[in-house]
């Protein structure tokens, strides 16, 4: 150890002596840790402590004495720093246990211990041991003295100093912390809705700024045209629960009454020694007054950060109910009252989160024929018939089930898997609705899941009880039905293929492939039918039964069908350019295609392109597609044959048509099905429907083919019967245009076998 140099005591001539009295110690400051300033002495010099002690012991600093802490090693005040708080200065002798100790300890106070407010004064014995300037630069330290330069006058001074520092940075910190805990607790109390929560939170929040438990009591006061009501109490909190909601009266509590009253009137925060009202100023003749019993005396800080709060607070307070409106418009139906669609997401996905998912259901309810209902009756009446019906759901489910109307005429019942049982639900629409004087009888179909069969999320759930739902009403109406995995493999499979199939589109995986079409007396081709087909780039091919569902049902049918009708279009140039005059194009034309509204403005633009003579241009349309709203269907196909294109019913035979309605479609030709043909050589009843078609399509004049006509045998039957016209296997596969060409230069070589 490096020898002790001597303490103090170089004295100015202003009797600025220091008194050793080592054999009576300073008695410890009786103030407590709040009310004194904690000095921290490290040194290894006995003399230094009990000098410095006596020196500054006697003397108030802030109006405030001074508490000493002895070390007398940089390794045991180490571990006093550990556990010693609210030290305001360290005195710190630079050389103890190394030449460096103190300069060791500083860093280990900064770095480890991270104490940043503690002001440390460097005293040294030896001047020059320790370059000054580096020192205060390398480390975090207030003043750097010989220890001879600390005469009586000068150590007060530069102790004096370092507590002012210190409470400078102490009180910047808790503006800091107290700022930050007004941004949390105004933004905290933004998520809070109606007024009764928002006010409790206020309580709540003020109690969180100051450090205590909350205590209190907010009210409002209205005042409209300037006449000033009673008291009204929102939250109360602590001791004051017991004066519950209502008016506040003198009666109940006259302190409370005669403080808020007072703050009313001057419109300000008043402190009290041992209670705080605080004033919130509102609009619309409103304003709100809290009344608080701290606990303590608050001091300047806390009475600032309860300023910058209440004008929080009181933009808050004056624009929470529009904030509960807002929020009730984005999480609830306006007409029914009921959870909507996103807030029934949000209630789906706490229940999958939780244990209450293992005994689960959700269950979609979709009105039957709703729509008839509110076009006969008027939109009004059908509110009122929702609004019924949301009312029944709520009524006869019980509280514990959530009722929610997501959308039209659609509702949705979540809970117990027990309760949501969807016998009980259809039950509830037995009995007739009276809506204005009449009753109204309803039925409603049920698409329901699991939800401990399910894996996702609350969305996720709602879109497999639509999937559910929609397999309700394709089976039976009034009835229900249960999603399960298998259907979901089954829509992910069909939403995959929906991706493949438009990115194999726009690459040019789909292609057109001709089927020709025979006639059965000269057996010499008259005609082909175009067929879509799709390889993938990996060379799998994909069957038309497959993805034309997925092409219809996605809509991709449009520009695919467009795209198929021009090829066919130039494909039928090309064919008339190699000589062959006298052949049909034939192309199938969808249900979604038909209805689009701009499908005749689409093949007229086709043909015109194209140059394709319309009438060796031929439609094909299924049988169910033209007996579906066949008056409209009249129009179209009236307006089609303006162009001078055909028209064929494909599939003839299997959609039992009504002759009177086929009489008036002024079509040109009858596909007989496939399936009819096959009976011709397979069945009991033999050719009896194939000959029914071919009798009837001469009857109303119209020309008839027959399609999978496969073995010699069905041609001839086909033939005896009148029929003129075939295509199948037995006379050609659908092929590529190459192959088309060669087959047909064979064909015109050759001519039949």
């Amino acid at each position: 150890m490096p020898p002790s140099s001597t303490p103090l005591d170089d004295l100015e001539e202003d009797h600025d002596d220091l008194v050793f009295l080592e054999e009576h110690p300073a008695a410890p400051a009786a103030v407590g840790a709040n009310g004194v300033w904690r000095v921290m002495i490290i040194d290894d010099d006995e003399d230094v402590h009990s000098t410095t002690t006596f020196a500054l012991g006697n003397l108030d600093m802030q109006q405030r004495p001074l508490e000493f802490v002895h070390a007398y090693s940089a390794g045991q005040a180490r571990e006093m720093l550990k556990h010693e708080h609210d030290i305001a200065v360290i005195l710190l002798d630079v050389v103890m246990e190394q030449d460096d100790a103190g300069l060791h300890l500083v860093r280990y106070i900064r770095e480890t211990l991270k104490l940043a407010d503690v002001r440390i004064i460097l005293r040294t014995g030896q001047p020059g041991y320790a370059p000054e300037i580096d020192a205060i630069r390398d480390f975090d330290i207030n003043d750097y003295k010989t220890k001879s330069e600390l005469t009586r006058i000068k150590l007060f001074t530069t102790v004096t100093a370092a507590i002012r520092s210190y409470e400078q940075i102490r009180a910047i910190s808790a503006n800091r912390r107290g700022l930050d805990l007004v941004v949390r607790a105004s933004t905290e109390l933004m998520g809070l809705h109606g007024v009764q929560n928002f006010a409790a939170g206020v309580l709540a929040q003020i109690a969180d700024i100051l450090g205590v438990e909350p205590n209190g009591v907010l009210c409002v006061q209205e005042c409209p045209d300037g006449r000033c009501r009673e008291l009204h109490i929102i939250a109360t909190a602590g001791a004051y629960r017991r004066l519950g909601t209502g008016k506040l009266t003198a009666l109940e509590d006259a302190a409370v009454a005669t403080a808020m009253e007072r703050t009313l009137a001057q419109r300000r925060n008043i402190y009290e020694p041992d209670t705080v009202t605080l004033f919130f100023a509102g609009k619309s003749s409103r304003d709100f007054v809290a009344y608080l019993v701290p606990g303590r005396v608050l001091g300047e800080i806390d009475q600032r950060l309860l300023e910058v709060f209440c004008s929080n607070v009181a933009v808050g307070l004056d624009n929470v109910e529009l904030v509960t409106h807002l929020h009730n418009a984005a999480f609830y139906d306006q007409l029914s009252k009921l959870p909507n669609r996103t807030r029934l997401v949000e209630i789906l996905d706490a229940t999958m989160a939780g244990p209450a998912r293992n005994d689960a259901t959700l269950s979609l309810v979709d009105l039957d024929h709703f729509a008839e209902t509110n076009d006969a009756l008027g939109h009004q009446f059908g509110d009122m018939l929702l609004v019924a019906v949301a009312t029944r759901l709520q009524q006869r489910l019980g509280q514990q089930l959530t009722v929610a109307r997501i959308g039209g005429d659609i509702f949705s019942v979540l809970g117990d898997a027990e309760a949501v049982n969807p016998v009980r639900i259809l039950e509830l629409f037995e009995t007739p609705f009276s809506i204005d004087g009449q009753d109204v009888q309803l039925s409603a179909t049920l698409g329901l899941v699991r939800l401990s069969e399910h894996d996702g999320s609350g969305a996720d759930a709602l879109k497999d009880a639509d999937i559910a739902l929609k397999r309700a009403k394709s089976q039976q109406r009034a009835g229900h039905f249960y999603f399960s995995r298998s259907m979901g493999v089954e829509i992910r499979e069909r939403v995959r293929m929906m991706h493949a199939l438009r990115t194999g589109f726009a690459k040019g995986e789909l292609f057109v492939v001709y089927q020709p079409q025979i006639d059965l007396s000269a057996r010499r081709p008259v005609g082909a039918e175009a067929l879509l087909r799709w390889q993938t780039a990996d060379g799998t091919y994909i069957s038309p039964d497959r993805f034309i569902p997925i092409a219809e049902y996605s809509g991709l049918i449009i520009d695919i069908g467009e795209w198929v009708l021009r090829s066919a279009c130039h494909e039928l140039v090309r064919l008339r350019e190699a000589g062959h005059r006298q052949f049909t194009m034939s192309v199938n034309v969808s249900q979604v295609q038909f209805r689009h509204p701009y499908f005749l403005d689409m093949l007229r633009s086709a043909l015109e392109e194209t140059g394709a003579p319309p009438e060796f241009v031929e439609l094909e349309i299924t049988e169910s597609m033209a007996m579906e709203e066949p008056d409209l269907l009249i129009k179209m196909l009236a307006q089609i044959k303006h162009t001078g294109v055909s028209i064929a019913i494909d599939d003839f035979g299997t959609g039992f048509s009504s002759l009177s309605y086929l009489q008036r479609l002024q079509v040109d030709r009858l596909k007989i099905d496939r399936a009819f043909v096959t009976e011709i050589t397979h069945s009991a009843r033999g050719s009896s429907i194939a000959e029914m078609v071919i009798q009837l399509g001469r009857n109303l004049g119209l020309s008839v083919i027959a399609e999978g006509v496969e073995d010699e045998r069905q041609a001839e039957i086909l033939q005896s019967l009148g029929c003129p016209l075939a295509q199948g296997f037995l006379f050609a596969r659908p092929m590529a245009t190459t192959a088309l060409y060669e087959w047909l230069n064979d064909e015109a070589l050759h001519g039949p076998a």
